[in-house]
């Protein structure tokens, strides 16, 4: 993680504060109902699938595979560090019920294919004068086994 955020600066918009508290620590954590197991995201109050209002936020790996993609030529009032272009990422992550996150690509991603694996790291951005956690997403190192079945989105 390059800097961290001060924790008690940031906050959720309700249920999500703890994700974000987590990421401003440098950890990635999502919510898990407490009868059913169902992982959530987006955070929610209440389960869906059981019911249950009672959750527990569970520690997760900054690991998983790249669901989607889009590579970014335009600024569109993105973070800085991001430079231009960059490619944002819907990545699944591991063990985590088909959970998704979204993310940046750090570094070359020319050959990026939706099936490739990838490791996270927290970053802070700057946006509009305020520090936040970003998601910043590394391609493994491995030869990828996915096929390139789509050339994602230019935007």
């Amino acid at each position: 993680m390059n800097t961290r955020c001060q924790e008690n600066r940031v906050k959720g918009i309700g249920a999500d504060e703890a994700y974000w508290q987590a990421l401003s620590a440098g950890e990635l954590k999502l919510p898990e109902c407490s009868a059913c197991g169902k992982t959530h995201w987006p955070a929610v109050w209440r389960c869906g699938e059981c019911g249950s209002w009672e959750h527990e936020w569970k520690p997760f790996k900054f690991s998983g595979t790249i669901f989607s993609w889009a590579r970014t030529w335009h600024e569109f009032g993105a973070a800085k560090e991001f430079g231009l272009p960059y490619v944002s990422v819907v990545v699944e992550i591991d063990n985590a019920n088909g959970r998704r996150l979204l993310g940046t690509i750090a570094g070359n991603a020319e050959n990026i294919r939706i099936g490739d694996r990838v490791r996270g790291e927290v970053i802070s951005v700057n946006i509009e004068d305020e520090v936040i956690p970003a998601l910043r997403w590394h391609l493994d190192d491995k030869p990828s086994t996915a096929t390139k079945f789509n050339s994602g989105a230019t935007l």
